[in-house]
């Protein structure tokens, strides 16, 4: 009877950590939709605001930017003063937020609770992965990481669909009001149901020099990337350019030498001489760059070439983002049985051979038939790697540095997508200004008409090149055709540069994550 008493009690406690697991779940998925969610709410906005899309700019840049910048602190914070108290107030924080974002009567303060809300988005993310390790053990563990890993890899590339239906259906504003109820739900669960982390840094002092300089120095870097991939034209020695991310350098560089000398660093720079963490950042860093980033370019084709609608490309990219779903609890419990490092190894592999697919049939006439076997090679790989990263991104860390080793992968993975976007639209700039200004003076048309439309593709750039060879006004234009298929050429040959680039990140990435993370023996030994 004692025996029966006990398995009914394990029983119980086994259902409240799924249910802590969905909480967790739910907030992390809340956060990481909103980096995405708000693009196709962006025409709409124009109209709303009566402003322009550059203005509208920083509706996303000011979550990207303070949820980069914010994810270590965060971090921090939870080691030291609970995980749970942590994550607790930056989901109300950001139900709070998105509440005021959907009401918000001006851009100004839109773009102020966007900062906000990535605050909060921030804490729920870099401390959901150190929350999961704390509240399971053994297998258990490494199925919930799985879990929610899946979460992580199909929350960002659902965005354009969740968006798109909302906004054609109830009006921007409901992209942010839809955070409220399930956000009270998971603020319910986490109270009930999450168990809170030792408060490991009660008797430190908070690192505020760190704190500080890393978020200036991220801040400063990030910017500077994201001013360079609004301006393409810009060399990298513009002042405007060269000043934030030099400066940004310097910052961080002053970062890693007063961490090393404080008594209480924000991060244990130890942590970087573990080959096998070094190992997973690379990795996680290669999944930003290459397959996170690769699908703002992979969205752009479909709607702006190929013409399917915001909502018709979500429904197209599930092919891509269902692996997370599908994989994510099954990879979770293999992780177990085989090693992480080949896992990931042989997972950013199959990513290399879906881009290489996509780059084979890129052309004039591409459509979802042709692309469809490379995009499902890509979310195999995010559904593979992603839950097996979290993982072993937890091995060997300390109790009281989960929380700083969940951060940083996370930073890593953002800073990569930052990064990837940023290098990759050269790489397609690049290759279709090329095309345009080799191929656009062989069009017999007068010179004067001719330096115009150059002039006009070539500020237009790749994404909107489309819609001006395809306007109505060049469309009654004896050279319509020829003019068209240029740019048609010219943006493929972007895309085909940009694909194989893609293909060689995350191959590269498998490679680091073959010779510098440990096998499954290694890590037993450890254990």
């Amino acid at each position: 009877m004692g025996i029966d008493l006990m398995d009914k009690q394990h029983q119980q406690t086994s259902i409240k950590q799924w249910i802590a697991l969905g909480a967790m779940g739910l907030g992390v998925f809340m956060g990481l939709l909103d980096v995405t969610v708000v693009n196709v709410a962006l025409p709409t906005m124009v109209k709303e605001f009566n402003t322009t899309f550059t203005d509208l700019q920083w509706v996303l840049n000011a979550y990207t930017l303070v949820y980069a910048v914010t994810l270590m602190i965060m971090s921090k914070l939870g080691d030291m003063y609970g995980r749970k108290k942590i994550f607790l107030g930056s989901l109300i924080l950001f139900v709070v937020a998105s509440a005021v974002n959907g009401m918000a009567p001006s851009l100004l303060v839109l773009d102020i609770g966007r900062g906000v809300q990535a605050i909060g988005g921030a804490g729920m993310m870099s401390l959901s992965m150190a929350l999961v390790a704390s509240n399971f053990s053994g297998k258990q563990r490494g199925l919930a990481l799985g879990i929610l890993g899946s979460v992580i890899g199909v929350s960002t590339p659902s965005g354009p669909l969740i968006g798109g239906y909302l906004v054609e259906n109830f009006g921007w504003p409901a992209i942010f009001y839809v955070n409220v109820p399930f956000g009270i739900l998971a603020v319910i669960l986490t109270v009930v149901y999450v168990k809170e982390t030792p408060s490991y840094g009660k008797n430190q002092k908070i690192d505020i020099l760190g704190m500080l300089l890393s978020a200036i120095g991220l801040f400063a870097i990030i910017y500077g990337l994201i001013v360079k991939e609004s301006h393409p034209h810009w060399s990298w020695t513009t002042p405007e350019i060269a000043t934030l991310l030099i400066g940004g350098l310097a910052v961080m560089a002053l970062f890693v030498f007063v961490e090393s000398r404080v008594a209480d660093p924000m991060i244990n720079l130890a942590m970087f001489k573990k080959r096998h963490f070094v190992g997973t950042i690379i990795v996680a860093f290669a999944l930003g760059s290459g397959i996170y980033a690769y699908n703002a370019f992979l969205t752009a084709l479909m709607q702006n070439y190929i013409g399917y609608s915001a909502i018709e490309t979500g429904v197209r990219q599930l092919t891509l983002s269902v692996w997370s779903l599908v994989l994510g609890p099954i990879v979770g419990i293999l992780s177990a049985r085989f090693s992480n490092k080949w896992m990931i190894s042989i997972g950013m592999f199959i990513g290399g051979i879906g881009f290489l697919l996509i780059s084979l049939v890129i052309g004039p006439n591409v459509s979802f038939l042709n692309l469809w076997p490379g995009m499902v090679l890509m979310g195999i790989t995010n559904g593979i790697v992603n839950p097996v990263l979290n993982t072993a991104g937890m091995e060997g860390v300390a109790p009281n540095e989960m929380g700083m080793a969940s951060g940083l992968l996370n930073v890593f993975r953002q800073f990569g997508t930052t990064v990837g976007v940023v290098g990759l639209g050269l790489i397609q700039d690049g290759r279709y200004e090329k095309h345009l200004n080799t191929f656009l003076p062989n069009v017999k048309m007068p010179t004067q008409a001719l330096n115009g439309i150059k002039d006009a593709l070539i500020s237009a750039g790749p994404f909107s090149g489309h819609t001006v060879a395809f306007s109505a006004r060049l469309a009654k234009s004896p050279f319509a055709h020829e003019v068209q298929t240029i740019v048609v050429t010219a943006y493929n040959q972007g895309m085909i540069a940009l694909t194989l680039t893609s293909a060689g990140i995350v191959v590269v990435g498998g490679i680091a994550a073959a010779l510098l993370m440990r096998s499954k023996s290694e890590s037993q030994d450890l254990q």
